[in-house]
Parts: C-alpha cells; sequence; structure tokens
C-alpha cells in the first residue's frame, strides 16, 4: 500500500501538471494499438495529429473532471489509480471536442483555431482531416476499453459519450441549417432557436458531460440526477449567452480574438434581443446591415444595440441567471453535489473572457 501513498501526494500536488503527464502516456498506448499494424508513415501522421488537434486548448473540460470528482469525494489529494482514471475521462473529453473541432473548421471553412491554422489547412491534410475526425472519435472507445472495461460503469459511460456526441451532432446541425449561407433569413432567428442550438451543441459536451464522467466514477446512477443535468445544461447556456456577449463587447486583447458574430450572420444571443425589441425601422437597419463583412454595416449593428441598450439587458439576464441557478443549485440534497456546482457557476459568473 505505501506505493500508493507516494503517488497520491504526487497526485494532489499540481493537476494540471498530472493531467498532462498521462496525455503522453495515453496518446502512447494509442500509437502501440495491436488492433492496428502500424507503418512508419500512419504511426507519425497520428503522433503528429493528435498533438496537433487534442492539445492547445485550456483543457477546461477535462480538468472539470478531475475536480468535480475530488469535490464528490470530498478530498484534496486523490489516490494515484483514482487520478488517473478521472484524468483519463478529462482526456476523453478533450478528444471528443477535438474531433468535433476539426470536422466543425471543415464544415465553416474556417482558417484558424487556438492561434494556429486549423488542422485541414495544414499542408498535406486538406480532407484527410475528415478522417482523422472519425479517427480521434474511434480513440475514445479505444480508450474507454482498455481502462474502463470490467469496471461496473463501463456501459453507462460507453452510453454517456454516445448519447453526448448525438446531441452535439444535432446541435451542430440546427445551428448549419439555421444560419445557411444561401439564404440569410433573419426571420428565423428568435430565443426559442437560440436556446435549442446552445443547449445541445454546446451545453451538454461542456458543462453536463464532465460532472457526469465525475458521477460515475464515483459509482453514482445518472438516472437520479437529472436536476443536476438540467442544472449544467442551464449553466451552458448561460455561459454561450456570455459568450455572445463578450464577442461584440469584450476587449480583443482580453478576449484573445476579434468578435465577427455580426459579420458571421450567427444566430446570437444580442441578434435575437435586437430583433425582439426593435421597431420596424431599427428591423430594417438589421435586416440590411446584419451578416455583412463591411465594417460600416458592422458599426450600423453595433449602434442599433447601444441604441437598444443591450448592455443593461444582458447584465439584468445575468444577474437573474445567477439568481435563478444558486437557488436551483441550494435545492440539490446533496452538498458535495453542490459544491460541484457552485464551483463551475464561479468559474463563469461575471467572466471578462
Amino acid at each position: 500500500m505505501a506505493a500508493a501513498g507516494n503517488g497520491s501526494a504526487a497526485a494532489g500536488g499540481d493537476t494540471k501538471a498530472v493531467f498532462a503527464q498521462i496525455y503522453y502516456k495515453l496518446k502512447e498506448e494509442l500509437l502501440a494499438d495491436p488492433a492496428f499494424e502500424f507503418t512508419p508513415e500512419s504511426h507519425q501522421w497520428i503522433d503528429r495529429m493528435v498533438d496537433y488537434t487534442v492539445l492547445g486548448g485550456k483543457c477546461n473540460r477535462g480538468l472539470s473532471v478531475v475536480d468535480s470528482y475530488k469535490l464528490l469525494k470530498g478530498a484534496d489529494v486523490l489516490p494515484e489509480d483514482e487520478m488517473f482514471l478521472a484524468c483519463t475521462l478529462g482526456w476523453c473529453i478533450e478528444w471528443l471536442q477535438a474531433f468535433f473541432l476539426v470536422l466543425d473548421d471543415i464544415m465553416d471553412d474556417s482558417h484558424t483555431r487556438r492561434g494556429q491554422p486549423c488542422w485541414f489547412r495544414v499542408p498535406q491534410v486538406g480532407m484527410i482531416a475528415c478522417n482523422d475526425g472519425i479517427i480521434l472519435r474511434n480513440h475514445i472507445s479505444r480508450i474507454l476499453r482498455r481502462h474502463f472495461k470490467g469496471k461496473p460503469y463501463y456501459a453507462d459511460l460507453l452510453d454517456l459519450f454516445n448519447e453526448v456526441e448525438f446531441k452535439t451532432a444535432s446541435g451542430q446541425l440546427l445551428d448549419l441549417i439555421t444560419t445557411h449561407e444561401g439564404e440569410k433569413d433573419l426571420t428565423k432567428y428568435n430565443i426559442t432557436v437560440h436556446r435549442r442550438i446552445v443547449q445541445y451543441k454546446t451545453a451538454y459536451y461542456s458543462f453536463y458531460l464532465p460532472v457526469a464522467c465525475a458521477l460515475l466514477l464515483s459509482g453514482e446512477d445518472l438516472n437520479n440526477y437529472g436536476a443536476v443535468e438540467n442544472i449544467l445544461v442551464e449553466m451552458g447556456i448561460y455561459f454561450q449567452v456570455q459568450d455572445d456577449y463578450l464577442d461584440c463587447y469584450g476587449a480583443p486583447e482580453f478576449i484573445g480574438k476579434i468578435g465577427t458574430d455580426i459579420e458571421d450572420y450567427k444566430c446570437s444571443w444580442l441578434v435575437v434581443q435586437a430583433l425582439k425589441r426593435s421597431d420596424e425601422s431599427q428591423k430594417k437597419i438589421l435586416f440590411e446591415n446584419y451578416g455583412k463583412k463591411d465594417p460600416a454595416c458592422v458599426m450600423k449593428v453595433k449602434n442599433l444595440y447601444k441604441e437598444l441598450n443591450l448592455e443593461a439587458v444582458y447584465l439584468e439576464y445575468e444577474s437573474e441567471s445567477y439568481k435563478k441557478l444558486i437557488a436551483e443549485i441550494e435545492a440539490q440534497p446533496s452538498v458535495p453535489v453542490q459544491n460541484v456546482l457552485k464551483s463551475f457557476l464561479h468559474k463563469i459568473y461575471k467572466r471578462q473572457k
């Protein structure tokens, strides 16, 4: 038992460092997967592709599994084996995110991602990136099989990842057909449409999935946590509304990117609120200028947002959402679960980037 004791001390030290280390172990295992006979070229391709697509983000989703599991266990330090499993599930979420982003960037014809060219834009990659996305998704099944097969919750884990992937892909479909280039039609945009896109495209995999992984790892039955799922989805929607707001009102040097929701014809919370509050002449300004790359058109939309006082509308929404979420969290019977939910909420409440 002494060895495990030493490991737990290490695991309690710097979660981020331990988490980062485990990535390399998982990648090594995938590159030595006996189910496929790698050629030197394919081995090198996968090695480079996984580094390029999985790394480079902030790992918030992955680290949330570890943080949530610690809060559920009421422990600052985890035994080495538990720390490893929590980090492994965290990395499965990061792999899922990579799979979504690789394909998302192709569909959106994007140029950069995480400060570098999108994977499909890299010379010699191109449409091979479609197959790479499929491989990334399959890596998750390989990782889960290797480390969780035989655990009582293995089937629930597979089911959870399948369920969340289905919801996210369906949300992406909704987003693509609503904001379709060829047929720009602002009359399609309303708060119900916005909410549905965000709920399915973002909230489930970014907010619910990390906590659901931690609950399964703790031996809990997800069927008993319907209320927790609802709270986390609400939190995910609130997070995306913040994102929409920061895209327009956040300082680029602070949020790390220049917002382009107006130019990109996004079904953003701000445009939905503007449509709801505009009279006919104001609607005309939106219809004529929204989705145009011309800076003068963008400025007309921003001026209309100012005229409609959307900043105040957002601040009101933020404070109402917070009060509602806190009340729902405090109604949860389990204090450790409340702690998990509050830690998520406090990470995002009033964030500036």
